[in-house]
């Protein structure tokens, strides 16, 4: 049986066609075209009530499911892999992953909006979102001194993670001032299934750094 995954080219739905990609699960997708507002669709509503995306349905046991942290967890957990098996090791990933679900998400989606998309419109939610955003960004430069990972082993905090510092360009920021970011977006960068679900629903290459 299969994952039916409804998601478009964002970080949080890249978080899971990586994840799938990863764990190895075969998975149909349906693209929800967020420019032309799928996402309002009655049917997509029906399964996804918050009107984002991602959202996947298991077809081994009609369990749905929106919210693309909860979703790797639920990939986790259903292949055991990509979550630490030691009870220590296992939460320092969830609290990363909750890190990035209440922090690194929303504070640069933010910069995305007035940064990238409407600069010059507002400044003091520019510099707000700007300040906090490279604030985010030291914090996961201190936290990967030393680890090749967010947790020590990859994990769904890196899935997590990832995508949104792939768009450090919408963010104005320059990852050779993170060193230990740019190592590690780098090395995530190469990984095959990285490559695979990078590319869901449409193709697009990886910013290099």
């Amino acid at each position: 049986m299969s994952i039916e995954l409804y998601t478009w080219g964002t970080p949080n739905g890249r978080k899971v066609s990586i994840m799938l990609e990863e764990v190895g699960l075969p998975y149909n997708v349906h693209p929800i075209n967020i420019t032309k507002d799928e996402q309002f669709s009655s049917e997509f509503l029906a399964i996804a009530p918050n009107n984002k995306i991602p959202a996947i349905v298991d077809n081994d046991n009609g369990i749905e499911l929106m919210e693309s942290g909860a979703i790797l967890l639920y990939l986790a957990e259903k292949t055991g892999k990509l979550l630490p098996t030691d009870e220590a090791a296992r939460w320092k990933a969830v609290e990363w992953l909750m890190w990035q679900m209440g922090g690194f998400g929303p504070m640069l989606g933010q910069t995305h909006h007035f940064h990238h998309f409407n600069p010059g419109k507002a400044d003091y939610a520019e510099e707000r979102f700007m300040k906090e955003t490279k604030r985010l960004y030291t914090v996961l430069d201190k936290r990967l001194e030393g680890r090749d990972f967010i947790a020590g082993e990859y994990s769904v905090a890196d899935i997590a993670t990832w995508p949104w510092a792939a768009r450090f360009a919408w963010q104005g920021i320059d990852l050779k001032a993170y060193p230990n970011v740019r190592r590690w977006y780098r090395a995530i960068a190469e990984r095959d299934a990285v490559k695979r679900g990078y590319n869901v629903p449409t193709a697009q290459e990886i910013p290099g750094a």
